[in-house]
């Protein structure tokens, strides 16, 4: 074969792999998706998904399978998508945790940048300090003169790599208060001993916490928000009770994202139909109840959106001195 032919051949594959990943991006999508939550079933991130995707089915025409892959940080469940064919029928719903996975897990051989193709930011929202009914303070400072006063005997329960943990250790270390670390494999757990009396304090996403702050079987010390939230309206900000430093505002959020690599016409067509669902009356509702707040953008934005995070968590984990395990 002469080079003139070679080129001609090359240059129709070329055509035509264009061509039929266009068709492929039009008829996308042409079977169901699977939607890897790398959260346990029941949390915050776990519920948003089912309910936000539920309505994106309706619009988009197929249906979004809801798979729990728990574990690592979310890096069990990352992971699984980071490898996936980047076709669009393997999707991450991806948290906070994508943004300091890698501090946590230095070995670990994805990158939240290079190994996912941004899609869409989702929704975003803060946590509350919670502490048993019959714990002896009322407030964030009356914790910490109690805790000063009590060394090393209150302990502080969290899933392991998660926001609660970053905020708690983050906390402990600007207030210079010993007080024990308890790891759990999840925050249900944390929360559950929490109920029981095996340990004192919680950082809780405030979904989480308003059926126990209602029924009185936690006491809410402050909302990590810069402003108070009309779910918790008597309750205190960390910065109304003096604490700045952890006036984070929405310190925790949830996007879509999927392998690296994915055509911008596929990821152009979710970042559509995930921002017409968050326009939705009944879901802005939905998210109301939770004390979420909707985070509509392009898929530019939510690469603006992560790199932004990428470049802030660094310096909290190392004030607070979290490493990985």
């Amino acid at each position: 074969m002469n080079r003139h032919s070679l080129l001609k051949g090359v240059t129709a594959g070329l055509v035509a792999l264009t061509m039929a990943t266009d068709v492929g991006a039009q008829t996308y999508p042409s079977q169901s998706m699977k939607l890897i939550v790398p959260y346990v079933a029941g949390s915050p991130v776990d519920v948003l998904a089912r309910v936000m995707f539920q309505r994106v089915s309706q619009s988009i025409g197929q249906m979004f399978i809801i798979e729990n892959r728990p574990g690592a940080g979310t890096t069990i469940g990352s992971k699984a998508v980071a490898i996936a064919a980047p076709d669009g029928y393997t999707l991450l719903l991806a948290g906070q945790s994508l943004a300091y996975m890698n501090i946590f897990y230095p070995k670990l051989d994805i990158d939240p940048v290079k190994s996912f193709t941004p899609i869409a930011t989702l929704a975003g929202w803060s946590h509350v300090m919670i502490v048993p009914p019959k714990f002896p303070a009322n407030s964030v400072r009356e914790f910490v003169q109690y805790a000063k006063a009590n060394p090393g005997k209150v302990s502080f329960g969290f899933g392991l790599g998660t926001s609660p943990q970053i905020l708690g250790e983050y906390f402990k270390v600007i207030e210079n208060i010993d007080i024990l670390s308890v790891p759990y494999r999840g925050g249900e757990n944390a929360r559950q001993d929490l109920l029981a009396g095996q340990i004192h304090m919680n950082f809780v996403p405030l979904s989480n916490v308003l059926e126990l702050a209602a029924a009185g079987q936690v006491k809410v010390l402050a909302i990590t928000h810069r402003e108070r939230n009309k779910l918790l309206p008597d309750s205190p900000t960390f910065v109304d009770s003096g604490y700045p430093q952890i006036g984070f505002g929405p310190d925790a959020w949830t996007a879509l994202a999927g392998p690296a690599g994915m055509p911008d016409n596929i990821v152009k067509k979710l970042n559509d139909h995930v921002n017409v669902a968050l326009k939705s009356p009944e879901l802005l509702s939905t998210f109301d109840k939770l004390g979420m707040e909707p985070l509509p953008g392009s898929a530019d934005d939510m690469r603006v959106f992560l790199a932004g995070h990428i470049a802030k968590w660094p310096e909290i984990l190392k004030t607070a001195k979290i490493s990985g395990p």
